[in-house]
C-alpha cells in the first residue's frame, strides 16, 4: 500500500500532497571527531564541542561542557557547524537524540548532525525528529556498539511540504515546546522546594529540633524506635496472581505502589506501605499513606500508626527521609525484612499536633506537585498525537 502524502491534520488554508525527498536532499549531513586529549593545546578555548551525553533533555545547544582551540579544531576531524539551520543528532550511545544548535560549534565522533539547506524549516524538521529517530534505530548496526552513518542517514525518505506550511508547523510546535519546557520547570522547583523544606521542618542528623517550625511548637523532639509508634499489619496480606484476580474498584498494592484494581480487599484504613522487597528505587525506597479500602500483596509491608502516639501522614514523610538501602539484605532482589525494619530510629515531636500539622502541610504540598506533572503528562501525550497527526 502506497504511503500517504497528507496529513490526518492540517492548518487552514493548506492542501495538496506533501513531496518525498530524501534526508540527504534537504542537508548536508555532517561527523564529528576529537582532538587529541593528550595534547593541551586543543583543549580549553572558545570553541563549543559536544558529546552525546549533553544532548537530549533540551531543545537548543547553548553551550558545551568542554571546549577546543581553534588548533584543536584543526588537527581533528571535527568541523565548525553554524547556529540556527544545525540541529545534532547522536548516531550512537544513544540514538537520536536532537537539539538546535543555538550557537556555532563541533561536536565529537557520535554525531551525523543535519545543516539545513534553504528553504527548509529548523523547527520543522527537529519536530519531525521521532521519524528520523524511528529510521535510524532500524538501520544502525555495529558489532561493539549501534551506530548509524552518514551515508545511510541521507537516504532516508522524508515527506514534506513547502516552506510557508514547514513553517507554520514548526512555530505550532516550538509554541508547544515552550509551555512544555515552562511546566516542566513549574515542577522542577516544586520538587525542589520540597526537598527543601523537607530539610528545614525535620531535624538533621544529630539534632532534636527542626530549623523551622509551626507557630506554637517548642521542645526536643523524641528519639523512638519504629515498633514503639506502629503496628503491622502483615498478617492480612494476601498474594493474587494476575490470572486470578477479579476486577473491581480496589487499589492492588505491590512494592511500588498500585499495581492493579480488584475485587474485595485485605485492609481497610489509614495506613502507611513501605516496600518489602522489589523496590524499583533503592535511593527513594518506595513509602505510600492510604486511606481507605486496599489489596496489598506480599511484597509491601503495611503499617498503622499507634492511637494518640503517632500520626500517619507525618510518618509517611518521615520515613521518606530515612535512607533504607543500609538496611537492605540480599542480592539481586534487597529485602526489607520486618523485624530490622521494626527496629529502625526515628525522631518525632511529643505533641501529635504538630505531627499533625507537618503532615498536613506535606500532603497538600504532595498534591499540587501531582497536579502539575498531570498536566505537564497530559501536554506532552498531546504533543505526541499531534506529531502522529501532522506529520506523514
Amino acid at each position: 500500500m502506497p504511503q500517504s502524502k497528507t496529513p490526518h491534520i492540517r492548518f487552514k488554508g493548506f492542501s495538496g500532497e506533501w513531496k518525498k525527498k530524501q534526508l540527504g536532499d534537504i542537508a548536508d549531513i555532517i561527523g564529528g571527531g576529537t582532538p587529541s586529549t593528550s595534547i593541551a593545546e586543543y583543549w580549553g578555548g572558545n570553541i563549543d564541542w559536544y558529546s552525546p551525553t549533553e544532548i537530549g533533555n533540551q531543545v537548543y545547544a547553548n553551550g558545551s561542557v568542554k571546549k577546543i582551540t581553534q588548533l584543536g579544531l584543526e588537527k581533528s576531524s571535527a568541523k565548525i557547524l553554524p547556529s540556527g539551520k544545525t540541529i545534532l543528532f547522536t548516531s550512537r550511545a544513544g540514538i537520536g537524540n536532537m537539539a538546535i544548535l543555538s550557537k556555532d560549534g563541533a561536536t565529537n565522533q557520535g554525531f551525523q548532525s543535519l545543516i539545513l539547506r534553504d528553504r527548509y524549516d529548523t523547527y520543522f524538521i527537529y519536530s519531525a525528529g521521532f521519524l528520523i529517530k524511528k529510521y535510524a534505530l532500524k538501520y544502525s548496526s555495529g558489532s561493539t556498539f549501534l551506530e548509524i552513518s552518514g551515508k545511510q542517514l541521507s537516504n532516508m525518505n522524508i515527506i514534506i511540504p513547502n516552506i510557508e506550511e514547514q513553517t507554520k508547523i514548526g512555530e505550532y510546535f516550538q509554541r508547544l515546546d515552550v509551555l512544555i519546557e515552562q511546566k516542566e520547570k513549574k515542577y522542577q522547583k516544586l520538587k525542589q522546594f520540597k526537598t527543601a523544606m523537607l530539610s528545614q521542618l525535620f531535624p538533621q542528623e544529630g539534632e532534636y529540633t527542626p530549623k523551622l517550625r509551626f507557630k506554637g511548637f517548642s521542645g526536643e523532639w523524641e528519639k523512638k524506635i519504629l515498633d514503639e509508634i506502629v503496628n503491622r499489619y502483615d498478617n492480612l496480606r494476601v498474594p493474587i496472581s494476575a490470572v486470578n484476580r477479579i476486577a473491581g474498584n480496589t487499589p492492588y498494592y505491590g512494592a511500588n505502589g498500585i499495581q492493579d484494581y480488584v475485587k474485595g480487599h485485605t485492609h481497610d484504613g489509614e495506613f502507611i506501605l513501605i516496600a518489602e522487597d522489589g523496590a524499583n528505587d533503592l535511593k527513594n525506597y518506595p513509602v505510600q499513606y492510604v486511606n481507605g479500602k486496599i489489596w496489598v500483596n506480599n511484597h509491601a509491608h503495611v503499617l498503622q500508626a499507634k492511637m494518640d502516639i503517632a500520626d500517619n501522614v507525618f510518618l509517611k514523610f518521615a520515613l521518606s527521609k530515612i535512607n533504607i538501602e543500609p538496611f537492605l539484605v540480599g542480592g539481586g532482589r534487597a529485602k526489607l525484612n520486618a523485624n530490622i525494619m521494626m527496629d529502625l530510629n526515628i525522631k518525632i515531636p511529643s505533641d501529635i499536633n504538630e505531627q499533625t500539622k507537618i503532615g498536613n502541610y506535606f500532603q497538600k504540598l504532595d498534591t499540587l506537585i501531582d497536579l502539575h506533572q498531570q498536566e505537564l503528562e497530559k501536554l506532552k501525550t498531546m504533543k505526541k498525537a499531534l506529531l502522529a497527526k501532522m506529520f506523514v
